[in-house]
């Protein structure tokens, strides 16, 4: 059998290497010019030059930016179910509530009728997750956030680039969270960065990340150590010189999915959206986990399930959403596939994974 496809694959050169080496020959391997380097680079790269703040995780950089913006005890977020659990999470670790909305179909976005439904006097903001890579209904967000008086924040996870109408997402939100996990489309590592609106917010979240000091020993919060070092950023700083290109080669790997499937639904691209396909994720409507299993132990292809079990269902989550019923959010958990997207795809791969989806679908998994 030919050798395995899987569906991420981190890369990481020799000159990401070479710039770690620098790094620790310098000698300074905690927050220090790397991360300031690496902050100005990626605020110009993605967010038209607003300020940005690096920190050592996605989930941090939300739970920062939230509480940076003022989100505290007694209110509300509005948020979808299906995303990654760090969307709830880090509502619920500033005290505040998560109010989970549903998403609509073709996106896996939040659906803006199901957020106005949710609106409560209590409601201090709205995070929509970019997620995969395609931008969330920001425009219709938007609109509904100015007539409420609230705020929108971003979660821009998987989003390194995406825009809607020629704007990139993380310009959007009084802050927005771009994570640099290894498998996103690009990373430091590990580590998030934090696009803020304004220069006040942006000295909250540097305030947070370092124990609420900017200088040492003045502290003027009660903050957390949620520093990036050098060593990440440095990482981060080569990463910014391929993305594009990686992007260009994951939307071209789509176009060819796209193209060559039969007997799925592949993704749907929103008028004026750039979709960057941090996942390639089609609806397999059904048995879907027999799908996954034949294309891994017939073909040799890997596949993931972002995500099984939405947020409202968590035993973490759920104490928030008692009695909640999120149709669209269960049937995208129930018949999602991510196929492999990733720049490291040879033309070969792109065809045994064609070929490999559309036997299975005609055998009917």
């Amino acid at each position: 059998m030919s050798a395995f496809i899987p569906p991420a694959k981190p890369i990481i050169g020799d000159e990401e290497r070479e710039a770690v080496d620098r790094v620790l020959r310098s000698g300074m391997v905690a927050q220090g010019p790397e991360v300031a380097a690496f902050e100005e680079e990626f605020s110009r790269h993605f967010v038209q030059g607003l300020p940005s703040v690096a920190v050592n995780s996605g989930t941090a950089g939300l739970h920062l930016g939230l509480l940076a913006v003022g989100v505290g005890a007694g209110d509300e977020v509005i948020v979808p179910s299906f995303t990654f659990a760090a969307t709830g999470n880090s509502v619920a670790l500033t005290g505040a509530t998560p109010v989970f909305a549903d998403i609509e179909p073709e996106t896996f976005t939040l659906d803006p009728d199901a957020v106005e439904a949710a609106i409560t006097p209590r409601t201090r903001g709205i995070m929509p997750v970019h997620l995969y890579g395609h931008p969330a209904r920001m425009r219709e967000l938007g609109e509904i956030a100015q007539k409420h008086g609230i705020a929108l924040y971003e979660d821009a996870a998987q989003a390194h680039g995406a825009s809607l109408d020629g704007r990139p997402v993380g310009t959007y939100g009084e802050f927005a969270m771009f994570s640099l996990y290894p498998t996103k489309n690009m990373t430091s590592g590990e580590g998030g960065m934090v696009s803020t609106a304004t220069g006040e917010i942006a000295r909250q979240v540097k305030l947070l990340r370092n124990q609420g000091m900017e200088r040492q020993y003045e502290n003027e919060i009660i903050g957390f150590n949620a520093r990036m070092t050098d060593i990440h950023a440095a990482i981060g700083r080569v990463q910014l010189t391929k993305v594009d290109a990686w992007t260009a080669t994951r939307q071209q790997n789509a176009a060819y999915l796209d193209e060559h499937l039969s007997g799925v639904t592949v993704p749907h691209v929103a008028e004026g959206a750039v979709h960057v396909y941090h996942q390639y994720t089609i609806r397999v409507p059904e048995d879907r986990d027999g799908f996954v299993a034949a294309l891994r132990n017939e073909h040799n292809v890997g596949a993931g399930v972002y995500y099984p079990i939405p947020n409202h269902r968590l035993p973490s989550l759920a104490p928030y959403a008692p009695g909640l019923d999120l149709p669209e959010t269960e049937r995208a958990a129930a018949e999602v596939v991510s196929l492999p997207v990733h720049p490291s795809l040879t033309q070969s791969e792109l065809e045994r994974i064609v070929a490999a989806v559309n036997t299975v679908v005609e055998a009917g998994a």
